[in-house]
């Protein structure tokens, strides 16, 4: 089935997203775990995903947590030292679709502020012909919702489409709903399928 548009996840596939690797480094291991065992993090993540303010909902979590509001602050804080570093060679593949001529989407779970601000910080996140971000869409993946709002949107057929992810969950809904799909582990195995549907040259992959 002829590919049509690559569509990329941006947390671990463009971005590492690791947050307790910041705080393991700032607080310590062991007060990072006692952090995310005490407070839902990621839970208060997925609420700016969906859609809420950056700075409100961290800090109404901040304030509903006394002990950690300072730890909790920082996610606000020095946010894009959580989402960090890029991953170049992810990066080169993007460039590469995007030179010979491949539609190039993001699919990303990521609140309207903090993606604003990754596109001021990282020049790259401006390249897709199209953005599909989940805090301007109101669904997070892997809810079906938001695969068919892209093939809605895009009108391109959901076998025509080339996802990468590096959660499962979210490779398998889009699975299941017709799309070709690559569970994200690593740039050379992405880089590796892109060569084997024909969309970059070995040499292109680099």
């Amino acid at each position: 089935m002829t590919i049509k548009a690559v569509v990329f996840d941006i947390g671990n596939v463009l971005l590492e997203w690791h947050p307790e690797n910041y705080f393991d480094l700032t607080i310590g291991p062991d007060r990072r775990k006692a952090m995310f065992a005490a407070v839902d993090l990621h839970g208060m993540n997925d609420r700016i995903d969906l859609g809420e303010g950056f700075k409100d909902v961290i800090y109404e979590v901040a304030a509903a947590n006394p002990e950690w509001r300072v730890e909790i602050h920082d996610w606000y804080v020095n946010w894009i030292q959580l989402a960090a570093p890029a991953i170049d060679h992810s990066v080169r593949l993007l460039r590469a679709l995007k030179a010979q001529g491949i539609a190039v989407f993001s699919l990303t779970n990521f609140g309207v502020e903090s993606y604003a601000y990754a596109q001021n910080h990282y020049d790259f996140l401006n390249e897709f012909d199209r953005d599909y971000v989940s805090g301007h869409m109101k669904v997070i993946k892997p809810n079906p919702l938001i695969y068919q709002m892209l093939e809605d949107d895009s009108g391109i057929p959901a076998a025509n489409l080339l996802f990468t992810d590096d959660r499962v969950d979210n490779i398998v809904m889009a699975a299941s709903r017709g799309w070709q799909t690559h569970q994200f582990e690593n740039p050379n195995g992405w880089a590796d399928r892109l060569v084997a549907e024909k969309l970059l040259s070995k040499e292109q992959a680099i």
